[in-house]
């Protein structure tokens, strides 16, 4: 498991790392993220104050109610504690209604 930080959000181009030397990928910068995720939320009518925090809260969310495991999202996002992962479960739908079983993709 990688514990360094992990880019969401890769530039487009490859650069040269001043401390290593090495050509990589590295992140944009914050702020032009951010001001890009405040311009597609007014494109798209929505009047509550959107985040990159939100898209990343939406995604583990997302991620839970699609079936992920806990410890798989834990990965996924980086934390240390699987308590900290935990928060998002508060927010799920809990409609198990809605839940898929694998066999329903199955054409018997």
């Amino acid at each position: 498991m990688e514990t360094g930080w992990q880019y969401v959000f890769p530039g487009k181009k490859r650069s040269i790392d001043p401390r290593s030397g090495q050509e990589q990928r590295h992140h944009v910068l914050e702020s032009g993220l951010q001001k890009a995720v405040k311009t597609a939320a007014s494109k798209a009518g929505i009047d509550k104050r959107v985040t990159c925090h939100t898209l990343r809260h939406s995604f583990a969310t997302t991620m839970l109610e699609n079936g992920i495991t806990i410890r798989m999202l834990q990965e996924l996002m980086g934390h240390a504690d699987v308590k900290t992962t935990e928060l998002y479960t508060h927010v799920m739908d809990k409609d198990i209604s809605r839940l898929t079983s694998p066999l329903d993709g199955l054409d018997l």
